[in-house]
């Protein structure tokens, strides 16, 4: 069933069930620019009016993405942030700031091995922010997505797909398809599909078949000019783009039983940030509050 999260101009915050770039990008039309923050700036056009803000910051020590959107012609100018990190909630919130947003939802993509999330840092700060991840990642948040819902900010929104693999509870987030929505669509795919490669499956109920079912069925059939923007890159990529994995990808590009193998032959070293990150995780990044917001 059909669920949507939505930002009510009037009341704030209201949920209709209590859910619990190496290149620039084309869009319909489009300016960037590098900030002196290291961040990447995208505006966008979805018909004759700008609506969509974008902007995609990193944090360098897990070599995690951060992204945020904001519906900019929308009068109270709602806005989301996906996967942000607790090491740079004060970057994040002094850009809303300094961009007139209201942040509404802080989002995961997943339960986190690598670094603590900075959703429960950030409801400190701004106490009506709502935190969201999925609820099949055992979580805990303010709201708990399933397939099918939409995040909705303004007159934007964003698609939930179920992604599991990499964790038992990954989602993607894809923004609306539609005439008032921004194209190329774009997909927030977390660990699930990195560019020219795929998050590990060996811990957290991973699983290769189930990884590489998700990215077939639920992200290689999105349009092939969707930009997919993942939670990390190690290797100075920012964006790709459905049609270029399809095609590029060294694992995904494989067969089933080809995937399988390279993925239980990785031989990775066990994640030095697991034992705290996933915990803190599990609570929204939050295991001591009174600690977590003198950061």
């Amino acid at each position: 069933m059909l669920r949507s999260l939505f930002f009510n101009p009037v009341s704030s915050f209201s949920s209709v069930s209590q859910l619990g770039f190496s290149r620039f990008l084309i869009f319909n039309e489009i300016t960037a620019r590098k900030s002196r923050m290291g961040t990447s700036c995208y505006t966008t056009s979805s018909g004759q009016t700008a609506r969509l803000l974008f902007r995609q910051l990193f944090e360098k020590e897990s070599s995690t993405y951060t992204y945020l959107l904001a519906d900019a012609s929308h009068p109270q100018k709602p806005a989301v942030l996906i996967d942000p990190v607790d090491k740079t909630v004060e970057r994040d919130l002094a850009l809303i700031k300094d961009l007139g947003l209201n942040l509404i939802y802080a989002m995961n993509t997943h339960v986190h091995a690598d670094h603590v999330t900075g959703t429960g840092l950030i409801k400190t700060k701004v106490p009506d922010v709502k935190s969201v991840i999925s609820r099949a990642s055992n979580g805990k948040a303010d709201c708990l997505v399933e397939p099918g819902d939409k995040i909705i900010f303004g007159d934007l929104f964003l698609e939930v797909r179920s992604t599991p693999g990499h964790t038992l509870g990954c989602v993607t987030y894809v923004t609306g398809d539609g005439p008032n929505q921004p194209q190329p669509r774009m997909a927030f795919t977390g660990d699930a599909l990195l560019i020219r490669g795929c998050g590990r499956t060996d811990f957290q109920g991973g699983s290769s078949v189930q990884l590489y079912k998700s990215v077939h069925s639920q992200i290689f059939t999105l349009p092939k000019d969707t930009l997919v923007c993942p939670a990390h890159d190690y290797k100075g990529f920012t964006v790709s783009t459905v049609g270029e994995e399809m095609q590029y990808n060294a694992r995904l590009t494989k067969d089933e039983e080809t995937f399988k193998k390279i993925m239980e032959n990785l031989n990775l070293p066990y994640p030095k940030m697991i034992d705290i990150a996933v915990p803190a995780n599990m609570v929204c990044g939050l295991q001591d509050p009174s600690v977590s917001a003198s950061i």
